[in-house]
């Protein structure tokens, strides 16, 4: 049997994919539209927005490390791995700037997907483990 500490059940599973999939999607859009991240260790001015993302990406990336660190199972380690390199490689993007970093970008992409296909195998588990609860037919739950 598989061992969850966060992604206990399905729904949690199921949520937890659909932010993978749409931070995926804004990832794939920051990659398609190559807006070039200047970083705040330039020396020029830095922009409200950039230091508000590298806030974000800051406070993300930690609390994803820290359900990397309390999660229990495999599957799940894989899962906040996972993400939280994801987070972690936009922060440096952002603070760092494409010149410095730019394999942040396809970093974030690659990690994203691979966190997407770990987050369906999670639901797909969950869902066996359902369906073995439950009877396939009502007479059978008498």
């Amino acid at each position: 049997m598989v061992e969850f500490s966060i992604l206990t059940n399905r729904k949690r599973a199921v949520v937890a994919l659909v932010h993978s999939v749409a931070f995926l999607l804004i990832a794939v859009r920051q990659l398609m539209a190559a807006n070039p991240a200047a970083g705040i260790w330039v020396a020029s001015e830095v922009s409200k927005g950039t230091w508000i993302l590298c806030a974000i990406f800051t406070v993300v990336s930690s609390i994803l490390l820290w359900l990397l660190l309390i999660s229990r199972g495999w599957l799940e380690k894989f899962y906040f791995g996972f993400c939280t390199i994801s987070a972690t490689s936009g922060l440096i993007r952002t603070a760092a700037g494409d010149q410095a970093f730019h394999a942040g970008l396809y970093i974030r992409v690659v990690m994203l997907i691979s966190a997407v296909l770990v987050g369906l195998l999670i639901v797909r588990v969950h869902s066996r483990n359902q369906s073995r609860l439950q009877p396939e037919y009502a007479e059978e739950a008498n």
